[in-house]
């Protein structure tokens, strides 16, 4: 699975771009598709982020969005562990550290759990968890890119994108999951 990860910024305002309104299990998801490769997913957006994305029903769809909702879907529903949907962050005004912090993060295997504290000593930057925290925070595309599973070292669920219930949520979703296989 290829990722865009490395690929220098563009302008937001492409109109390339599609946009979706997808319901799901955890609530509304604005996804942006580019080519195909999923840019941007907005956890419960805002009134005003919502007129940005076309209701699901509605849009201009292709194979691989449905190909890559089903998958969200799928995993959301608890069926699926492995979303292996291509991401574009050239959208996004990222630093080189700013893009290792979240390839770090996709690397974190279902169910398990990271601190931000981990995360910043295994790029070797020890003492910059907050900056951890900070960029996971701002993710662009959370879920596929999976910040929730990035936690805070003394316990509990710890700040996330999409609100720290959605987190919590998440969490217990690949918990749940994860011990029914065992």
């Amino acid at each position: 699975m290829a990722s865009k990860i490395d690929q220098p910024a563009t302008d937001l305002r492409d109109s390339t771009a599609v946009r979706i309104l997808f319901p799901s299990a955890m609530g509304s998801l604005g996804i942006e598709f580019r080519d195909r490769s999923i840019s941007r997913l907005v956890i419960v957006p805002s009134p005003s982020e919502r007129r940005q994305f076309t209701p699901f029903k509605d849009a201009k769809r292709s194979d691989f969005i449905d190909e890559a909702v089903g998958r969200l879907s799928e995993y959301l529903a608890g069926a699926r562990r492995r979303l292996q949907i291509d991401i574009d962050l050239s959208p996004h005004d990222l630093d080189d550290t700013s893009r290792m912090i979240l390839e770090a993060t996709r690397q974190i295997p279902y169910g398990d759990r990271r601190s931000y504290q981990k995360i910043a000593a295994n790029l070797g930057i020890p003492d910059s968890y907050r900056l951890v925290r900070s960029v996971l925070v701002a993710n662009p595309i959370p879920i596929i890119l999976p910040c929730h599973r990035v936690v805070p070292r003394k316990g509990g669920a710890g700040s996330y994108v999409g609100n720290p219930k959605k987190k919590e949520w998440l969490l217990k979703l690949e918990h749940k999951v994860s011990s029914s296989l065992d």
